[in-house]
C-alpha cells in the first residue's frame, strides 16, 4: 500500500486524533506522538495480518500521550521528548526508543522547489520570534544568492497542541540562537510570539499549504506526503544539506544511548559532516508493573515483531530504524523493568 493512501485510509475519530485498526477490546492501545504515526501504522497493518492482533493508535501528540499513560487509560503512551528519570520514577515508568526520524522546515513560496531554499538555524528562530517578517529580508536573502524571493509576509505556523515535534524544533533553535532560549525556549508547549497553531503534523501541514508564504515544521514523512517544499538547513559542521535517512544515520551514529536514563538521547544539533540537524528519536513509554500482565506482554511483542521485522517499511517511508546494538539494549530493559502484579518479567 503506498504511504498516502495508506494514511488516508485511517479513520479521524470525533476528537479530531488519528487512530487506526479496527479497536476492540482485545487491541493494544496506544496514544501520543503524531512524528510516529506513519511507521506505527504501516507496522499495525502488517502486524494485524501476521498475529490477527490490533492496535489502536490515537495519534495525539506527546503532551497528550504522556497524560493518558499516566493516568493508565492506554497500554502505553509515546513521545519525542524523552522524560527524565526522576519523571519516570514519579509515575512508575519505563522508556525505551521506537524509531528515529527527522523534523524539517516547510514553506510555501511560489517558484521555490522543494529543497531550493537554504536557511539556517539562526534564522528560523528569527522568523519564529518575529523579527524576520518578510521573504526578501536580507539574512535570507543573503543565503539564497540567485533566488528570486517575493516581497511576502512571513506566516510563522507552529503546533497548537503539547508536541514532542515541537520539542526537537524547539531544543535545535534554543542551542543555535541564544534569543530564541531566552525568550521562548524548549519544550512541547510553549508560547510563540507570532503565527497561527495548528494541530498535529497534519494539521501544521494543511495550514503551510493554505496559506501563501507560510513557514512551519514537520516530520519529513508529513512534508512527502503532502508534498510540501522543505527547505535546506545548515548544520553543526556548516553545510547546508537535504533530509534524507543518510543524513538522519549521521545524527544518530555517535548516540550515547545507555548514559542517559530510559535511552533519553536527543539528536539535535549533532556534529557531523552531513548530519541533519534536526533529528529525532521517538519513545514508548510504559509502566513498569503492568495490571494487565496479557496487555503488557502483547505491547512488547509488537514491537519486538518490529524491531525484526519492520526496518524495510520504515526506510520506505523514511525513517531509521534503530540500530541492532541499541535494539538489544531496549530488550535486556523489558526483562529488567517490566513485571506482572507477581513481579515475574513479562519478556
Amino acid at each position: 500500500m503506498r504511504m498516502k493512501q495508506l494514511l488516508t485510509s485511517f479513520v479521524v475519530g470525533a476528537s479530531a486524533a488519528m487512530a487506526f485498526s479496527t479497536a476492540s477490546a482485545a487491541d493494544m492501545t496506544g496514544a501520543g506522538a503524531t512524528f510516529p504515526y506513519p511507521i506505527y501504522a504501516k507496522w499495525a497493518e502488517a502486524y494485524k495480518a501476521s498475529t490477527g492482533n490490533g492496535l489502536n493508535y490515537q495519534s495525539v501528540g506527546s503532551g497528550a500521550g504522556i497524560k493518558q499513560i499516566k493516568a493508565k487509560t492506554v497500554d502505553f503512551g509515546a513521545s519525542d521528548m524523552p522524560l527524565k528519570a526522576e519523571e519516570l520514577d514519579a509515575d512508575g515508568l519505563m522508556q525505551f526508543p521506537a524509531i528515529m526520524g527527522g523534523v524539517v522546515t516547510v514553506v510555501n513560496l511560489d517558484g521555490i522547489a522543494p529543497g531550493q531554499l537554504k536557511l539556517t538555524g539562526q534564522v528560523v528562530a528569527d522568523i519564529y520570534l518575529g523579527k524576520i517578517t518578510e521573504w526578501n529580508n536580507p539574512a535570507i536573502a543573503a543565503l539564497n544568492p540567485g533566488v528570486k524571493l517575493p516581497a511576502a509576509e512571513i506566516t510563522v505556523v507552529y503546533r497548537a497542541d503539547g508536541s514532542g515535534t515541537s520539542f526537537l524544533f524547539t531544543d535545535y533553535l534554543s542551542k543555535v540562537n541564544p534569543e530564541f532560549k531566552t525568550k521562548v525556549g524548549a519544550g512541547t508547549a510553549l508560547k510563540w510570539p507570532t503565527g497561527v497553531g495548528g494541530k498535529g503534523n497534519d494539521g501544521v501541514a494543511a495550514n503551510v499549504q493554505r496559506i501563501k508564504g507560510a513557514i512551519g515544521y514537520v516530520e519529513w514523512a508529513y512534508a512527502k506526503k503532502n508534498k510540501i517544499a522543505h527547505t535546506q538547513l545548515k548544520n553543526k559542521d556548516g553545510n547546508f544539506i537535504q533530509p534524507d535517512d543518510d543524513n538522519f544515520k549521521a545524527a544518530a551514529a555517535n548516540a550515547e544511548w545507555t548514559k542517559t536514563p530510559g535511552f533519553g538521547v536527543v539528536l539535535t544539533d549533532q556534529a557531523g559532516k552531513t548530519s541533519w540537524p534536526i533529528t529525532g528519536v521517538s519513545f514508548i513509554l510504559m509502566h513498569k508493573a503492568q495490571a494487565d500482565a496479557n496487555k503488557g506482554k502483547e505491547v512488547i511483542k509488537f514491537f519486538d515483531w518490529a524491531f525484526k521485522n519492520g526496518d524495510a517499511a520504515a526506510t520506505e517511508l523514511d525513517y531509521v530504524p534503530l540500530p541492532d546494538t541499541v535494539v538489544k539494549q531496549v530488550q535486556s530493559s523489558w526483562k529488567a523493568n517490566l513485571k506482572d502484579s507477581s513481579g515475574k518479567a513479562l519478556y
